[in-house]
């Protein structure tokens, strides 16, 4: 998206994040660059979501209640991304194990995850390798992975994280 098509840009531990609405309904969150400008929240709407980030950002444990979303994907994406928001906060799911709760393969899994609009609030930061972290955004590696496992130790899920962080 266009830097000017964030209704919101927030400093966060992991970066500048844009925020795109629809209305009222959140649309995407972006990892930004740092060059991008911060940007105060447009409507109502906006500096909710910003509020909802902030306490995640203080407490990766907190109960948030979800604004209303608008993510446009596949009926099987929209069914992944529900199941995502059900995983509790500081718990980890392997690919494998949700794909069996959703009568699914674990590499589908994997796909939905890496198209998921909403990172953080809808936490496919939260679905993890049978035997590492996966993948994060469709990455294996570099600085995304570094941000799933920041995500993953501030929730408190410290299973799956690498010896050195």
């Amino acid at each position: 998206m266009k830097e000017d098509a964030f209704d919101l840009v927030l400093p966060t531990p992991l970066g500048r994040l844009g925020v795109h609405m629809a209305g009222e309904r959140l649309r995407a969150i972006e990892y930004l660059g740092k060059d991008v400008l911060l940007k105060p929240g447009r409507s109502m709407a906006s500096r909710r979501v910003a509020s909802l980030l902030e306490i995640y950002f203080h407490d990766g444990r907190a109960a948030l209640e979800l604004p209303p979303l608008l993510l446009e994907g596949t009926p099987f994406q929209q069914r992944v991304w529900q199941a995502l928001c059900v995983i509790p906060p500081g718990t980890t799911l392997t690919y494998g194990a949700l794909a069996a709760r959703l009568g699914s393969g674990a590499r589908a899994i994997g796909g939905a995850c890496r198209e998921n609009p909403v990172p953080i609030l809808v936490p496919c930061h939260r679905v993890v390798g049978k035997t590492g972290g996966g993948g994060y955004s469709g990455h294996t590696q570099g600085p995304m992975m570094a941000r799933k496992y920041w995500l993953l130790a501030h929730e408190g899920a410290v299973e799956y994280l690498p010896v050195a962080l």
